[in-house]
């Protein structure tokens, strides 16, 4: 029998994240294009500048509405037809909105990119709105919702909302629009949100993947080049307020045998010079199964399959001021609620006196650094995140830069950070549970005034 010599590994070689070329269309659709060869599924995505805020009065999800119905037809296609066009390219086109505003992701094999780029901008350029379309999408929301209330999850994310923004401020509410909101909205609504805010001019077009032999400006303007729409610049970003003043609040579930917790404050972006010391700090706290949280209320009490801390960014302006949502989520089994959040509080504590220690910080940034390529593989991790960047006005070498601060950054730093992030004095809980069981033990803890309202 003969043995070959067994393989050896190889040299690793440097990573970075890529880097994108910039450029400007004749209609003023900015372009963001990023080679990666072998990438043979392109990723396109469109952002435009039509933020939740922007819904008028009392049409809240309208934004949310029109998003959905890009795909559901053009002056060429019927909803049918253009459903078919997709499948016949190979490609998937899907649309959302939020608080920045509204985004369209379009994946398409790159031999068929120039079919895919297309129908987009048809879909951009003139879709149809039909009043049927519209109206079954509205029924389709208003389905959505008794579905999203039932949901311990979303309901604590509702209540954290309307619990930190004030009850004019956009961010205090749904995002998809309530049942008295979305019962409004009809055909003519959604058009006239889309004439008032969708335009090349104020939107950014993110292209990823193998460009190998397409000629990439020939083909963008022929489709999106030849989407038209009057001048305009982008909405003023209104400032973010929020009142995180430390308090509790029992979303009341009858019978409930786990409790959703979701404590939260509001803190500042991706500008803030601290960020990634508080990316890193946060992750030592409850960013994996071997974070501080999850060694305590679930490897050592068994009160939970899992807690988290994260910080998502919620909105940023062009001066480099913005928001973010701080927060720590899991479940517990409803009689350990009082105890399960009395550790946490311990945790936190712990950590402000005593700080992170180096083997925390080591493996922290060992798996955030150490992960990028392979979190970056594909063409549309990478053009999600630069869209997240354009989104929230940072430059376009940010995410690479970002890696090398993280590595950069050392246990004192990020040992501060994330207990500015997380002041013990400072958050708001909501807990979605049986209040006959949990509030009492909870007022015994002394972490903020107990407030019972009732499930929706």
């Amino acid at each position: 029998m003969q043995f070959h010599p067994r393989p050896e590994a190889g040299e690793a070689r440097p990573w970075a994240f890529p880097a994108p070329e910039r450029s400007t269309l004749g209609n003023g659709l900015t372009v963001l294009r990023c080679h990666r060869p072998g990438q043979q599924v392109v990723a396109v995505e469109v952002l435009l500048d039509a933020p939740l805020d922007a819904e008028p009065a009392g049409l809240d999800g309208v934004a949310t509405i029109m998003a959905r119905a890009f795909t559901e037809g053009t002056d060429r296609d019927s909803a049918e037809e253009y459903a078919a066009e997709l499948e016949r390219a190979g490609a998937t086109l899907d649309a959302h909105a939020d608080h920045p505003g509204v985004r369209i992701s379009l994946e398409v094999p790159a031999s068929r990119l120039a079919k895919g780029l297309g129908l987009l901008a048809d879909a951009l350029r003139a879709p149809a709105f039909a009043e049927s379309e519209i109206e079954r999408l509205v029924r389709n929301r208003l389905d959505e919702i008794p579905h999203e209330t039932a949901n311990p999850a979303r309901r604590a994310a509702k209540e954290l909302s309307r619990q930190l923004f004030p009850a004019t401020a956009r961010m205090s509410r749904p995002r998809q629009g309530t049942e008295d909101t979305v019962e409004k909205i009809d055909a003519a609504a959604v058009r006239g949100f889309y004439d008032r805010h969708v335009r090349p001019a104020t939107a950014t077009v993110v292209v990823v993947g193998d460009l190998t032999g397409i000629d990439l400006d020939t083909l963008l303007g022929e489709t999106l080049g030849a989407w038209t729409g009057t001048p305009g610049e982008s909405r003023p970003v209104p400032p973010v307020t929020a009142d995180d003043t430390g308090r509790v609040v029992v979303v009341d579930r009858p019978g409930a045998v786990q409790t959703q917790l979701l404590i939260g404050r509001v803190g500042s972006d991706r500008h803030d010079r601290v960020w990634a010391a508080q990316v890193l700090g946060t992750y030592c706290l409850g960013g994996t199964l071997t974070s501080r949280l999850d060694r305590v209320l679930r490897e050592e009490k068994g009160y939970t399959y899992g807690v988290r801390a994260f910080g998502q960014v919620l909105r940023s302006a062009p001066d480099g001021t913005g928001a973010s949502m701080l927060a720590i989520s899991g479940s517990v089994d409803t009689p350990n609620t009082g105890p399960a959040l009395d550790d946490l509080w311990t945790v936190l504590r712990t950590l402000k006196a005593g700080g992170l220690t180096d083997a925390e910080r080591d493996v922290a940034v060992q798996n955030l650094v150490g992960v990028a390529p392979l979190k970056y593989e594909t063409a549309a991790a990478v053009a999600s995140t630069l869209a997240d960047q354009v989104e929230q006005y940072l430059p376009d070498d940010y995410q690479a830069t970002l890696y090398q601060r993280l590595a950069d950054t050392g246990t004192v730093e990020a040992t501060a950070a994330v207990v500015a992030a997380f002041p013990e004095d400072r958050m708001v809980t909501v807990l979605v549970g049986d209040a006959a069981q949990i509030a009492e033990p909870v007022r015994a803890l002394g972490i903020g005034e107990v407030t019972v309202v009732t499930a929706e």
